[in-house]
């Protein structure tokens, strides 16, 4: 929980105002044991523009680039490297008039369709179900079907749960060993629609709550391996009649998660430009972005009230910053570049959905290749990982770790009148009895002079890492692919149970002490 300082602040209109309290962060174990879950670490691949073909799939034939199955090698390792806990397939808009029978069997009989969500290209069906399995099982991932609510039928998707889950014989097992995979993949995550109260239906919730019944009911649970991990379609950002509805009309025997969908966005109407953006234009997304903490309070307290055991997950299933795609890049395909402002923003939420984490269970980075902020550009044969791949990097210490609460005083961000914390962290104690804490000062002028207080625990050695850069709106370029790397921070000294930080403007840090 954070807790601002009582500061005095003289604000001068259109311009950055650094405070000069003092930045402390107090570490305060409690007997109550709370895991960060892997979960929160995952993951968005959606059929949108340059996501999955080009992106990801280059296709069995393609000459130029390694590949395994089609898709790309450099792709596989550089998420490999991130651990992603989960992956999130077909959509987004697009789940809900995908129709998963398209894509299976031969390549050259599946039907094209038309992607009328996203640019109104022609797909061949070449991606389908058995080829992001399979690649999940390369990544070493947990896939997370989103399955058509919107334009398909209960028996379609009844269909799709007995095609990848049952091991015996059925008509759809048998349809897949006829397609070349004997054993099922034992799919556990499945999202029934997604965006049901816009592009998934335009439903209201009480409609949507009978729909959900109804569908999750004919999802059956062919591994018997403790249930399916069903997810409703949840809240469009600060819609809480959307989840209080769903929490008071969905038994709890039908649904593991309520997901929750918030973008750190300037104006829905004006986004701005990934890359030039002005002082106001940052000081807006990353409000937008610290918005994330209440969204996920409110609607957790929400939930609290139906099940106060905290036995439904939280699942923001798409997050990320959203701008204006790159000049000469078709709108429908929604590439971006990512700078250090999309580091500020990842680091932010990932400290809140850590310090949320008896809530929040799982949480899916929109998206994974080319569109929003996404992890890996691709161009060709060329590929780059962005700031924000390398703060995902950084933080998985904290998956499958146990959250050391916190208190927070942090000076402020203030422009023209509005306020936000300067500083946001978080903590965790790894498996390994290794103790993490994640720093982000997201001051784009001013350096963050931090005393973190180490409770009762005694520490001998504290390293770090450091993300930062020389410019606030400097990015990877496929010219300078390396150009914002992580690289060891020398900023901490650890003395009598104390660390004190000189974190640089707009930086993340990761510190490990042992």
């Amino acid at each position: 929980m954070y807790r601002k300082s009582i500061i005095v602040t003289f604000l001068l209109a259109g311009s950055f105002i650094g405070t000069w309290a003092q930045n402390v962060i107090k570490l305060v174990p409690g007997p109550d044991t709370i895991t960060i879950s892997r979960h929160i670490y995952g993951h968005f691949a959606e059929h949108l523009g340059r996501c999955i073909y080009d992106g990801i799939y280059v296709g069995e034939d393609n000459g130029t680039i390694p590949h395994t199955n089609g898709v790309r090698n450099d792709v596989i390792e550089a998420l490999k490297k991130l651990h992603i806990p989960n992956l999130r397939w077909p959509g987004g808009c697009f789940a809900d008039t995908y129709h998963w029978k398209d894509g299976i069997g031969p390549k050259g009989k599946r039907p094209s369709i038309v992607n009328t969500w996203w640019g109104g290209v022609t797909e061949n069906n070449s991606f389908g179900t058995h080829d992001f399995l399979n690649m999940c099982e390369l990544l070493e991932t947990e896939p997370y079907l989103a399955g058509n609510v919107g334009s398909g039928e209960v028996q379609e998707l009844a269909d799709w749960v007995q095609y990848v889950n049952f091991d015996g014989k059925s008509p759809m097992s048998d349809l897949r060993r006829e397609n070349g995979r004997d054993k099922p993949w034992k799919v556990r995550f499945w999202g029934v629609g997604n965006e049901a109260w816009g592009c998934g239906g335009n439903m209201t919730p009480d409609y949507y709550a009978d729909i959900y019944r109804k569908y999750a009911t004919f999802m059956s649970d062919w591994t018997n391996s403790g249930g399916l991990f069903r997810i409703a379609s949840g809240a469009n950002s600060a819609d809480y009649n959307w989840t209080e509805t769903l929490m008071k009309r969905i038994p709890k025997s039908l649904v593991k998660g309520i997901a929750l969908h918030h973008y750190a966005v300037i104006d829905w109407s004006k986004k701005g430009s990934a890359t030039m953006y002005s002082d106001e234009q940052y000081f807006k997304t990353m409000k937008s972005a610290w918005f994330m903490n209440e969204l996920v309070e409110k609607h957790s307290s929400i939930m609290d009230k139906y099940d106060p055991k905290k036995e439904i997950a939280l699942v923001v299933d798409e997050w990320g910053g959203w701008y204006e795609v790159e000049p000469g890049t078709n709108p429908g395909f929604l590439y971006q570049q990512n700078t250090m402002r999309d580091a500020m923003i990842a680091g932010m939420t990932l400290n809140i959905f850590n310090n949320h984490a008896e809530r929040v269970r799982m949480a899916n980075l929109a998206q994974t290749v080319n569109v929003l902020q996404a992890v890996i550009l691709t161009e060709g044969d060329k590929m780059l990982v962005t700031p924000t791949y390398h703060v995902m990097e950084m933080y998985k210490v904290h998956q499958d770790a146990t959250l050391i609460p916190l208190e927070v005083s942090s000076q402020s961000l203030s422009f023209s009148g509005e306020s936000i914390p300067a500083v946001s962290a978080s903590a965790s104690t790894a498996k390994d009895g290794k103790t993490h804490i994640s720093l982000v000062n997201i001051d784009p002028k001013n350096q963050q002079e931090i005393t973190v207080n180490l409770s009762d625990k005694k520490y001998k050695n504290l390293s770090g890492r450091l993300l930062t850069s020389a410019k606030l709106r400097d990015f990877n370029s496929f010219d300078k692919p390396d150009f914002i790397k992580p690289e060891a921070f020398k900023g901490a000294e650890l003395k009598n149970n104390e660390i004190s930080v000189t974190l640089p403007p707009f930086s993340v840090a990761v510190l490990e002490l042992n």
